[in-house]
């Protein structure tokens, strides 16, 4: 539950202003309770609303993947694409698709932001009741190995949701609790630990931004939650509702209740005002960026690229048109761990290179790819996604 939803103020909508395509918002209206206007682009640096991606009155094409089929929902229930309690949400930028949970429902639904068409995902993994509190899947983010994640308010349930072609899957990754530093700043206890928003890191762990402002270090290998602070420089009754990292590597969090935005730096857990609206209602934010990620940097020469970034057919093409490059280039790729798990190199002629390299042996998941000059200095880092 996104909890301490205080009334909220009129809504600022600011529909044509410019935003970021990668930065979105979902957006409540001027209720005591939640209520879903719309999913919108945000201008994370001017805190600026843009394009309104899907509100409550758009018409809904839903396609049900366990049905087959498209399906026609009741808004005025639980189990509806437009349901009045949404709470959660992530970008899949692969995909270029919005990725939800409605709070009191199991449903996950992934919105074409381009098509705007729907795709429903029912499951049996994912047990949420509306009167349990404990249930309400209230955090959702994209891991830094383009899977979702989705976690619940007292952390008995942490989800992955994964797509492998056109289809998608729920697991259960199993219980997150307390470490044992933690103290009475427990991440499972309703007034410590419950409601907020996630983000991911380059090591595809996540932070849990509470919405009593207090911070926790999701462990996915332990499944365990370390308190790292609580978040200083805002508001003593601002709730903690949405979080997303911005282009800067910096943590935007926002309010449901009208509030501003504000930008806080992961280290100092210190918070300052992003200008622009000042009340908006946000139960979730979401973005393409990660924490601590390596490779913000990405190219360091315009003219050297690979691609695609989301690899199906193990191959990829480096490109290169520079007559500054010269000799022979080597080309890393790492995993999430840092391991080096192919090497090769790259002969440039007279400043061009267009090669395709055989990805063998890699198995689904992200990687880095590392591409660096004969003296060692590094020209490209870029992410990629290896799918089946």
């Amino acid at each position: 539950m996104k909890k301490h939803l205080f009334p909220l103020f009129l809504l600022l909508i600011g529909a044509n202003a410019y935003a970021q395509q990668d930065f979105f918002a979902l957006v409540g209206k001027d209720s005591p309770n939640i209520v879903f206007n719309d999913f919108r682009a945000i201008d994370a640096t001017n805190g600026i609303s843009g394009e309104q991606i899907f509100t409550e009155t758009s018409t809904a094409k839903v396609f049900s993947q366990g049905r087959n089929g498209v399906v026609t929902e009741d808004k005025n229930t639980y189990n509806s694409s437009q349901t009045a309690s949404i709470a959660t949400l992530a970008y899949d930028a692969f995909n270029n698709n919005l990725v939800y949970m409605p709070m009191f429902s199991s449903n996950i639904y992934v919105l074409n932001t381009k098509t705007k068409e729907i795709t429903l995902v029912e499951n049996n993994i994912a047990r949420v009741t509306s009167c349990d509190i404990n249930s309400h899947i209230t955090r959702m983010a994209t891991g830094y190995d383009g899977n979702i994640y989705a976690i619940n308010n007292s952390g008995t349930q942490f989800l992955q949701i994964s797509r492998k072609g056109n289809q998608y899957a729920v697991n259960d990754l199993g219980i997150i609790k307390d470490d044992v530093s933690n103290g009475k700043n427990s991440f499972t206890m309703l007034e410590t630990g419950f409601g907020g928003d996630m983000i991911a890191d380059a090591e595809n762990n996540f932070y849990v931004f509470s919405a009593s402002g207090n911070v926790f270090k999701v462990s996915t290998k332990e499944l365990k939650a370390t308190f790292v602070g609580k978040i200083s420089g805002i508001p003593e009754n601002y709730s903690v509702n949405g979080a997303a990292v911005n282009s800067q590597g910096k943590v935007v969090i926002a309010s449901a209740k009208g509030a501003a935005l504000y930008e806080v730096d992961l280290k100092s857990l210190q918070a300052k005002q992003i200008a622009g609206e000042q009340n908006l209602h946000v139960y979730d934010l979401a973005s393409k960026y990660f924490a601590n990620d390596r490779i913000a940097a990405g190219n360091i020469l315009a003219n050297l690229d690979i691609y695609p970034t989301r690899v199906d057919e193990q191959y990829i093409t480096v490109n290169v048109n520079d007559k500054s490059v010269r000799g022979t280039l080597t080309m890393t790729v790492f995993d999430l761990s840092g391991k080096a798990v192919m090497k090769q190199n790259l002969p440039v002629k007279e400043g061009s290179l267009n090669q395709q390299v055989y990805l063998k042996n890699l198995v689904s998941g992200a990687y880095l790819v590392n591409i660096i000059n004969e003296s060692g200095k590094v020209l490209l880092n870029k992410k990629i996604l290896v799918t089946e």
